[in-house]
């Protein structure tokens, strides 16, 4: 036995001592202390992004393809995020996206794995197990570096507040990571946070998040069986099936925590749901998240088998899989170079380093359980508006950039460009801006956007 292990084991032997019962000092006060250790420096590159969900990956295949050695570090066991990991299956504000978001939608037509209407429409829905592979095929392409089921959990920055390193955990323990420019594409900004960035969240008067949904793909029913309690491209008809469908799982003997819950078709055979809310959770707290993906899987089921129970069109429904992670609306705000705000939204302004023009109306998820199970009325609507690359470059830490939901925005301005096809916009434009810094030695901030057009 090494002299280091004995070590460790004689120090649990003494704790074990303990009287029955009784725990150790360190317990009692509430905190332990972590030995200090040198963690290897195991890779390094011009441009690392953090997170690999729709904005991760664009980033990383875009700063790979414009010259950047690029790696792209992922917590889950797959690339996708919230489209493939969340079983999101349904892509908002994308037909006026070109770039790599055009390029996504291609290669998954390509493969037979886009939803299409009777009529022979195209709708936002997609196979989320083919986006797997086809984000995986990008990124092998692009040559881009990828590692998964490794978590983002340090951040190192120098001595002028520049970020240098992240350092993470996975099976190969803690390492770290060098990097000229980094992106945090973590969703809720765990990188930006980790590195002293400061930030908001939730409304800002209550602080409160928008509320959580855990999706779920289901089988054994039709269209046609099913006929008015789907969405429906060819009709417009969006709102009555939401109606309808609550209206059926009442009858199955269990209303949902959500008042419009919605089903959209994938395949003749699959089909998406979306039909609870979980409240008062924050997306950056682990417990929360825990108890909140508990209680929507055993509601999901609750409603499907109540479905069930109604026979005839419903009489073999059945959940083939709930997400691996619940859909998160809403984390970090991290402080950019600029603000995305309300009155963005309300005049519809343009912007001299607009990335993209965003189209999605406000789109806030009720807060209040007791006050709406819906969505929250601002009083106004939306205007087509852009979004600055300022927005996407941290205020507090050099060489950090953001995309995503994590962007600098106030709350309402957030339930706008949340979407992910605005994601996947924001990721092409960072990773661009970050390899181009990284090339030639600057910081994404002295880039001019006419360096990414």
């Amino acid at each position: 036995m090494k002299r280091r292990d004995f070590l460790k084991l004689g120090g649990w032997g003494a704790a074990m001592s303990l009287a029955p019962g009784e725990l150790p000092a360190a317990t009692k006060s509430g905190t332990v202390q972590e030995p200090a250790r040198d963690v290897p420096i195991v890779g390094a590159a011009d441009v690392v992004v953090c997170g690999a969900g729709p904005a991760g990956v664009a980033a990383a295949v875009a700063a790979a393809r414009k010259g950047a050695r690029a790696r792209l570090i992922e917590l889950h066991g797959c690339l996708g995020g919230i489209w493939t990991a969340g079983l999101l299956s349904w892509i908002l504000d994308y037909k006026n996206k070109s770039g790599l978001m055009a390029e996504i939608w291609q290669r998954i037509e390509k493969r037979g794995s886009r939803a299409f209407t009777k009529s022979g429409n195209a709708t936002n829905g997609y196979d989320p197990e083919m986006m797997k592979l086809v984000l995986e095929e990008m990124c092998a392409e692009a040559k881009v570096e990828v590692h998964l089921h490794t978590r983002v959990c340090a951040a190192i920055n120098n001595d002028e507040k520049r970020l240098t390193h992240v350092i993470t955990e996975s099976k190969s323990g803690r390492e770290a990571f060098a990097g000229k420019v980094f992106v945090d594409c973590t969703g809720d900004g765990d990188l930006a946070a980790r590195a002293g960035c400061g930030f908001d969240m939730g409304h800002p008067e209550t602080g409160n998040t928008q509320p959580f949904s855990l999706m779920a793909l289901i089988t054994g029913v039709t269209p046609e069986g099913i006929a008015g309690f789907f969405r429906d491209d060819d009709s417009k008809d969006w709102a009555n099936p939401k109606e309808k469908l609550k209206a059926e799982m009442e009858k199955g003997g269990h209303s949902p925590s959500y008042a419009k819950p919605t089903i959209f078709r994938l395949r003749d055979d699959l089909f998406a749901m979306m039909a609870n809310h979980e409240y008062g959770v924050k997306g950056t707290n682990a417990r929360d998240l825990t108890a909140a993906t508990l209680r929507a899987r055993k509601e999901l089921h609750a409603l499907v088998d109540g479905l069930r129970s109604l026979g005839g069109a419903w009489k073999n429904v059945r959940i083939v899989a709930t997400a691996e992670q619940i859909g998160v609306r809403e984390g970090r705000r991290i402080h950019g170079l600029c603000t995305l705000s309300t009155d963005d939204l309300r005049e519809g302004r343009t912007q001299k380093d607009a990335i993209c023009r965003t189209t999605f109306g406000i789109d806030v998820h009720s807060t209040d359980p007791k006050k709406e199970k819906g969505i929250e009325k601002t009083g106004f609507r939306a205007k087509p508006y852009d979004i600055p690359l300022r927005a996407l470059i941290a205020k507090d830490v050099k060489g950090l950039m953001m995309a995503g939901r994590c962007i600098s925005g106030d709350f309402i301005a957030h339930s706008s460009y949340r979407v992910t096809g605005n994601s996947v916009a924001m990721g092409e434009a960072a990773g661009k801006t970050a390899a181009v810094a990284a090339k030639s030695g600057r910081l994404p901030s002295a880039v001019d956007i006419s360096e990414i057009s």
